[in-house]
């Protein structure tokens, strides 16, 4: 059960709850929380979506050769930047048959998982990537798509025999019915540690901000107690330092959406290389 629930999300579930438990009911789904059906996690995955959503159509007809803008230049280096760093970038390196046909799912997954890490920013959201089925939706729709590319690729036999090392001779097939089950787990785990590392980090980095920020407010209602003054001095504290902490919630969502943009890029490239 979650323990936060916003008001967006109790303003949801006031509308939208009874809605919800009837499709869950027939579905057979029973919610671990039955006063809130939409958790809090899926009412802020959609928030993003609707904010992911808005700024493309707001910035499409803004779109200029000659004169970019701001937000342009910003979504510009979000694809190709001089330190290699962009989706198209990160595509151009690990798949070797052209990867930015890629770069539309890529992209998405990506977006979404930027501007998610950075919800819990703004007052009264929090980031669904904080709760492991955002990021465990995520793994799984990555783990689907650089298989099914794969299997594109390939076919499905010559896709099974690549986790075999591709085998030619007799010795080959030998050590391929080895290698066929540790590659083919190996390849499963992708799941695990994409999602396992996407939510531990931001789940750490929220819990960290939180933590502290409670640790600096209680100095600071004690001094209000005793004098207005003395509140104000030491409430000085919980206004400035946490900046710190939102620069490092910013770099630690930066660094997780680049590696979750680096290695689907990566699974693309082996799976539908030729040579294994």
């Amino acid at each position: 059960m979650e323990t936060h629930v916003s008001w967006l999300t109790q303003f949801v579930n006031q509308h939208l709850g009874n809605f919800a438990l009837s499709l869950l009911a027939a579905l057979h789904i029973h919610p671990s929380n039955p006063a809130t059906p939409i958790p809090e996690n899926v009412v802020m995955s959609m928030v993003v979506f609707v904010i992911g959503v808005l700024g493309a159509l707001w910035l499409r007809p803004r779109l200029s050769v000659d004169n970019p803008g701001g937000v342009q230049q910003v979504a510009e280096m979000l694809i190709t930047n001089p330190i290699g760093f962009g989706i198209r970038d990160l595509l151009d390196e690990y798949v070797q048959h052209g990867g930015r046909r890629y770069m539309a799912m890529v992209g998405s997954v990506s977006v979404f998982i930027l501007l998610a890490n950075l919800l819990s920013l703004f007052p009264a959201f929090s980031a669904p990537t904080a709760e492991k089925a955002v990021p465990l939706g995520c793994a799984i729709v990555t783990f689907l798509y650089f298989n099914w590319q794969g299997i594109k690729h390939h076919s499905v036999g010559y896709y099974l025999l690549t986790f075999a090392g591709s085998p030619r001779k007799l010795g080959d097939w030998l050590l391929g019915i080895l290698l066929f089950p540790v590659e083919l787990f190996s390849t499963c785990v992708r799941v695990l540690s994409l999602t396992a590392r996407l939510w531990a980090n931001i789940f750490a980095s929220d819990l960290v901000y939180v933590i502290f920020l409670g640790l600096l407010i209680k100095p600071a209602l004690w001094g209000w107690e005793k004098s207005p003054a003395l509140g104000i001095a030491l409430g000085v504290f919980p206004a400035i330092i946490p900046l710190a902490f939102i620069g490092l919630h910013m770099f630690v969502a930066i660094i997780q959406t680049y590696v979750f943009t680096l290695l689907p890029a990566l699974y693309l490239g082996i799976a539908t290389a030729d040579e294994h």
